[in-house]
C-alpha cells in the first residue's frame, strides 16, 4: 500500500500518527476511517469481558495482578468479585 506521501504537508494529526506507528499503518488507517469522528476507549479491555475473565482468573491471592492486567482499579476488581460471590 506504498504511497507517494509527503510527510512534511500532512495534518499535524496524520503526522504525528504516522510517526508513531509508520505510514503504511497510518494510510490504512486514513483510509479505512477518514472522515468519521473516533473516539478512543480509556480502557483496553471490554468491561464485561475483563469482568468474565477476573473472576476466572481468580485464586484468591491476586486482586491487585488482575486489577494491572486489565487496565481497571483493584476496588473494581473487588467489586467484581463481590458481585460474583467469589
Amino acid at each position: 500500500m506504498t504511497e507517494e506521501v509527503d510527510i512534511r504537508a500532512l495534518h499535524q494529526f496524520y503526522r504525528g500518527l504516522s510517526d508513531l506507528i509508520g505510514v503504511d499503518a497510518m494510510l490504512k488507517i486514513y483510509h479505512q476511517y477518514k472522515g468519521m469522528q473516533m473516539t478512543i476507549p480509556t480502557h483496553l479491555y471490554d468491561r464485561q469481558l475483563a469482568a468474565a475473565k477476573v473472576v476466572a482468573e481468580f485464586d484468591g491471592h491476586n486482586q491487585q495482578k488482575l486489577a494491572r492486567k486489565y487496565g481497571y482499579s483493584q476496588k473494581w476488581v473487588q467489586q467484581v468479585l463481590h458481585r460474583q460471590q467469589v
